[in-house]
């Protein structure tokens, strides 16, 4: 099936082939994947990484996509339909999701989705360079348990593997990082701990400017669909994997 998901896949998204391959070594399982089939064909497919949040199991639900072929047929809502009573029934509390633009997001919240998860950002020049040094994926996933706010989301396991394939790991003396160089600026896609250490990092990683994400503000990321009654519904979602 993977040649068949991964076709679906650049079918549906603006993404590189790099890309998607690094998806399916990384983080694809079949038991984390539905889809449906149309006229012997390969329709509509989704995925899921596992995620934690106050001791409860999260769906995180990713790259949702409906061949260009079979758009309008309303399948879109039947593969979702089908995958949260899966989950229900497989112990998860809430599905988790990350919509591409205020369509999506509309479409989602239909489906009974709101807003929960939040995030601010901050643009610096560089300064004097920040003792840091790098971290793998296990090292990281450890601190970051350290750093995450008490309402943020544990992603960690296909997450940090994923993540990994483009994003580099730091750790400083009061903050932890996930990054990517983008030519001459640095794009923090998760600053935790100290925020005043952003334009040191830009200058420790030889960047003439940084564009930092971290928990706090009101920048809209992540919408849930408890699954269970009373579900914990967190307030900041650090990777939403874009």
């Amino acid at each position: 099936m993977i040649d068949q998901l991964s076709g679906l896949w650049a079918a549906s998204f603006d993404d590189s082939r790099e890309t998607i391959d690094a998806f399916f070594a990384t983080a694809y399982s079949p038991n984390r994947c539905r889809y449906l089939t149309r006229e012997g064909r390969l329709a509509a497919a989704l995925y899921w990484l596992d995620a934690e949040f106050q001791g409860q199991k999260l769906a995180y639900v990713y790259a949702v996509a409906t061949h260009p072929d079979f758009r309008g047929q309303g399948l879109c809502r039947k593969l979702m339909a089908q995958t949260h009573a899966h989950l229900a029934q497989s112990g998860y509390a809430a599905a988790l999701l990350s919509p591409a633009g205020e369509g999506l997001g509309q479409m989602y919240a239909a489906m009974g989705y709101r807003d929960c998860c939040f995030r601010r950002e901050l643009t610096c020049g560089w300064e004097e360079p920040a003792a840091l040094r790098p971290v793998d994926a296990g090292e990281f996933a450890r601190l970051r348990r350290q750093y995450l706010p008490a309402d943020g989301v544990i992603q960690e396991g296909a997450h940090l593997a994923y993540l990994s394939t483009y994003a580099k790991f730091y750790a400083g003396t009061d903050f932890l990082l996930a990054a990517v160089r983008q030519e001459d600026t640095l794009l923090g896609l998760e600053l935790l701990g100290n925020p005043a250490a952003a334009a040191g990092v830009v200058g420790a990683l030889g960047c003439a400017q940084g564009r930092f994400r971290m928990p706090g503000g009101d920048i809209p990321v992540g919408m849930i669909l408890p699954l269970v009654p009373d579900a914990p519904i967190p307030g900041y979602l650090g990777f939403p994997l874009d």
